[in-house]
């Protein structure tokens, strides 16, 4: 081999067929304040994964949202905003420009599909989206056709063991949304025997060992799903009535 041929080692193609990373016991600094802390922390389990390198930045971790205030206040890696509803480009224009990190956005594949997805996917990427997302009943030739006008990756949506892996990659397909429910982890570990290094997200689940559990199957990424807004307000407005009452009663002694 000549010696002006330059070798690119895949860094993490070792920890995807081993199922783990090295980890780096470097003491990390952390700087934090009240009002800028994050509220809404990923699992630790997530820092498992080994994460799919997007455009420079190294993504482990994916929060499953459309909520701004909870983009705007969560430590994730990066946003997946998919919705049950047609998607509209004003949705997605206002979470790109309000998210501090990469954002892959939804544009239909079922529903709403053929030429309307490619031009909303077009307007995603030309508003600085890192990706877009495709329902699971989208159908290859919208994903060829796609293919040829994005420059970002394409992720379709896989929801069952059942699906045709290789015409899905051959269509052009660059990452894929495992979202099988308690069959996620199954999904993955059948589509990691096949393809070792073709990159995968993944459901993780409500439990540390579900996530856990995802990542040793093969999962690069993990999407978590956040609480709702109400309930994180509900025990917050609980701690302010505990204080307030505490307050109160020692004010009366």
């Amino acid at each position: 081999m000549s010696d002006n041929v330059e070798i690119i080692i895949d860094n993490y193609s070792e920890a995807v067929k081993t199922n783990t990373e090295v980890k780096d016991k470097k003491f990390v600094p952390t700087i934090e304040s009240l009002l800028k802390r994050k509220p809404i922390q990923m699992p630790q389990e997530i820092y498992n994964a080994s994460g799919i390198k997007v455009f420079g930045k190294r993504i482990k971790s994916l929060i499953y949202t459309t909520d701004l205030a909870i983009i705007k206040n969560n430590n994730a890696d990066g946003v997946i905003a998919v919705y049950p509803f047609t998607p509209q480009i004003a949705i997605n224009q206002a979470i790109i420009e309000l998210s501090s990190t990469p954002v892959f956005v939804g544009v239909g594949g079922g529903t709403t599909t053929g030429q309307r997805s490619i031009d909303i996917a077009l307007n995603a990427e030309l508003t600085g989206a890192y990706g877009v997302v495709l329902n699971a009943p989208t159908k290859n030739e919208l994903i060829f056709e796609m293919k040829e006008r994005l420059d970002i990756p394409i992720i379709i949506t896989i929801v069952s063991e059942k699906e045709d892996f290789e015409s899905r990659i051959n269509a052009g397909a660059s990452i894929f949304n495992v979202s099988g429910g308690a069959n996620t982890a199954k999904i993955v570990r059948q589509i990691r025997e096949k393809h070792p290094n073709f990159p995968i997200i993944a459901t993780g689940g409500p439990t540390p060992e579900s996530i856990s559990e995802t990542i040793k199957a093969g999962a690069n990424t993990i999407t978590y799903t956040p609480p709702a807004v109400g309930d994180i307000f509900s025990e917050m407005m609980e701690e302010y009535r505990y204080r307030i009452i505490n307050n109160l009663e020692n004010k009366n002694k």
